[in-house]
């Protein structure tokens, strides 16, 4: 028997209230606005709109359900980041998008790299601590893996303000991990990199551009698919599952949000 394990945060729009100025411009990658047409109301209306009938015409006088997403980024939520997000060119080849990507590609045996112990808010995870991650778990990364990062950072609410003081990867500690084998990223953090007001101070203060993005970037080094938002990763073993990031079958486009789901034969 297998059991699934939901490793997706719910896309809700109340996530959007209260987010800090630094990330204002990202409260789309958070949650869509979402507008409910009951059945009983604007469901309704749009059915009698539709066909031309009266309420009376239909059961209990009702519509149907409908919602409207609107204002909403396809890195909303629990998402995947095809190669396209971290630059044009990928190993040095036109980088791929979503609709580019095998499911097969995003069903991968798993691998939960805890490392709470070491991890610091808005630092970069070391390449240290992802070594004794790694050891924790018993196996060797093997080519194809998924590596799902625990930071901790699933017991914040987007209200609490330690949700946006992530511990981060580095473009090193992205290149160690894609060095071993790893072709799939996760974290449980709100993003791959450090926390965007990191980055910026960091540049600002020593005008390095290397400062800025650089786990993302890192991807073009060696191709890889980020996951950001994960959820629900202490409800794993650190090894011995298999684990999906089904995306939305959108065209061209550099990310999709995804249903995330983690499988456990007993």
């Amino acid at each position: 028997m297998t059991t699934l394990i939901d490793l997706s945060r719910t896309l809700d729009p109340a996530n959007r209230d209260g987010v800090p100025e630094a990330y204002a411009l990202l409260a789309n990658v958070l949650a869509p606005e979402i507008r409910y047409l009951h059945p009983g109301g604007e469901g309704l209306d749009r059915m009698v709109e539709i066909f031309g009938c009266r309420a009376e015409d239909l059961p209990n006088g009702e519509g149907w359900g409908e919602d409207w997403l609107t204002n909403m980024n396809t890195h909303c939520g629990t998402h995947v980041d095809a190669p396209l997000h971290s630059g044009s060119l990928i190993e040095g080849r036109p980088a791929r998008t979503i609709s580019d990507l095998d499911l097969s590609e995003l069903y991968r045996p798993g691998m939960v790299l805890d490392v709470r112990e070491w991890a610091e808010p808005e630092k970069a995870i070391t390449i240290e601590a992802l070594e004794h991650a790694i050891s924790a778990t018993g196996r060797e990364v093997q080519q194809g893996d998924a590596l799902l990062i625990r930071t901790g950072q699933e017991r914040f609410k987007v209200g609490d303000p330690e949700f946006f003081r992530y511990p981060g990867m580095s473009g090193d500690g992205t290149r160690f991990l894609t060095g071993l084998g790893a072709t799939i990223l996760g974290t449980d953090a709100f993003a791959w990199d450090r926390p965007f007001p990191v980055m910026k101070a960091a540049y600002e203060a020593t005008g390095n551009p290397g400062e800025i993005w650089d786990g993302h970037f890192a991807v073009a080094d060696r191709e890889a698919f980020i996951i950001q938002q994960l959820d629900n990763l202490a409800a794993l073993p650190l090894a011995g599952f298999r684990v999906g990031f089904f995306p939305l079958k959108l065209l061209r486009t550099s990310a999709s949000p995804c249903r995330a789901v983690a499988f456990l034969d007993d």
